[in-house]
C-alpha cells in the first residue's frame, strides 16, 4: 500500500476509538511526509531536533509536530518556537529549559511525562515518584508556560505480549489515577509500529507508528 493508503488503514483502525495518530517521519525526505500532507494528513513525529527544524523551515506551517525522541535541555531552543507537543520529557530540569524558552517565545509549551516501563536500560523516563512530585501544585505554578497534558511510555523491546501488555497497563493505571486528580492530563501515548494494537487495547489515546506507514529508514541524520 502506499504511504496514504497506510495512513488511512491505520486512521480507520483507531478513530473511533478515540486515538490519535501521530506519523514518525524521523529519516525520511520531505517528499514522503508531503505526500501525507497533500491527502490531508498533518500530524508528524520526530526524533532529531535538527532534522525537526529542516523540515518544519520547508514544509507548510499548519502541521502539527510532535518531538518524541530524547531532548537534550541545550537544544530545546531550537523547537520551542513551533513544537506542538513534546512526548519525551523525562526530568524537571527539561521542564524547567522547555517552560523558559517557551516564555522567550511568549508560547504555552504542552508536554508529556515520559515514565520508565520498560524492564531494560536503553529505555528512559522518570518513575512515578518524580513524576509525582513535578505535579504538585507549587512545582506546576513555578512553570507557567508548560502544560503538562498526559503521560508518554515505552515497553521493553520484546515479542513477549504478555510482557507487552502488563507493562502498558500498568502505565493506563498510573494515568487513570492522576486524571481523578487533574483532568488535563488526557492523553496517553503509548504504542508504535510493532505493538500499538496491543497499547489501544490497554488504554492509549496516541499512537506513534512510523515502518507500518513509510516503511523502514531512509537515511541517518
Amino acid at each position: 500500500m502506499s504511504i496514504v493508503e497506510n495512513i488511512q488503514y491505520i486512521e480507520n483502525q483507531v478513530v473511533s476509538k478515540g486515538v490519535t495518530l501521530i506519523a514518525v517521519s524521523k529519516t525520511k525526505p520531505v517528499e514522503m511526509l508531503m505526500e501525507a500532507y497533500n491527502a490531508g494528513f498533518k500530524r508528524f513525529g520526530e526524533n532529531y531536533v535538527q532534522e525537526l527544524v529542516e523540515k518544519y523551515e520547508s514544509m507548510p506551517k499548519d502541521i502539527e509536530w510532535h518531538f518524541i525522541g530524547h531532548l537534550q535541555s541545550n537544544k530545546v531552543k531550537y523547537i520551542a518556537p513551533f513544537v506542538s507537543l513534546i512526548h519525551s520529557v523525562d526530568s524537571l530540569k527539561l521542564l524547567q529549559e522547555i517552560n523558559k524558552q517557551a516564555a522567550k517565545n511568549s508560547r504555552m509549551i504542552d508536554c508529556l511525562l515520559q515514565i520508565y516501563i520498560a524492564e531494560e536500560d536503553t529505555k528512559s523516563g522518570m518513575t512515578e515518584e518524580e513524576c509525582l512530585a513535578i505535579l504538585q501544585p507549587e512545582t506546576l505554578k513555578s512553570l507557567p508556560n508548560i502544560r503538562i497534558v498526559g503521560l508518554m511510555g515505552m515497553t521493553t523491546l520484546t515479542d513477549d505480549e504478555t510482557q507487552i501488555k502488563k507493562e502498558f497497563r500498568k502505565l493506563k493505571d498510573f494515568s487513570k489515577k492522576l486524571r481523578t486528580q487533574n483532568s488535563e492530563l488526557r492523553i496517553l501515548s503509548m504504542g508504535m509500529s510493532g505493538d500499538y494494537e496491543i497499547a489501544i487495547e490497554e488504554g492509549s489515546t496516541m499512537i506513534r507508528v512510523g515502518s507500518k506507514i513509510f516503511g523502514g529508514r531512509i537515511y541517518q541524520k
